[in-house]
């Protein structure tokens, strides 16, 4: 390069995740299920095992998969009036889908609580669910 001249280095743009806003209450997440809290009373897993078991089947037919696009996504879960420790586990959702997807999870969410779990998503069908809450598996669409 001449004296007087400039270069111009172009740094690939890094795409910011989206977030995505989940909330727990006993033995269900609210957004999806219309936003409906359906006033479950839960002290431990055993009691969203016992609702879940006579209810999740209708509720899941009633609630609208998640639909995203591919790319990378904040799922921020909260903790609303568990009183307990709670977790999120998204994944593949067929045996075969959960080698091929990615896949995030962990615990660590306290009553009044929240965390966040970072995942870039692939085409795909997936479920979450909250293992320590029992929660049904609801659907995830990533096209």
């Amino acid at each position: 390069m001449g004296c007087g001249a400039a270069s111009l280095i172009m740094a690939p743009m890094v795409q910011a995740a989206q977030v995505v806003e989940l909330t727990q209450v006993p033995c269900q997440f609210l957004e999806s299920e219309g936003g409906v809290n359906r006033g479950y009373a839960s002290r431990s897993i055993k009691d969203c095992e016992v609702i879940n078991d006579k209810t999740s089947r209708q509720r899941l037919a009633e609630a609208k998969p998640l639909v995203l696009r591919p790319g990378k996504y904040v799922f921020h879960v909260a903790n609303k009036n568990v009183p307990y420790e709670l977790g999120f586990w998204l994944r593949g959702a067929t045996v075969a889908a959960r080698i091929t997807l990615p896949s995030v999870s962990g615990g660590g969410i306290m009553p009044g609580g929240a965390r966040d779990y970072e995942i870039d998503l692939k085409p795909g069908e997936y479920v979450y669910s909250c293992p320590l809450n029992n929660t049904p598996d609801y659907k995830l669409v990533v096209k």
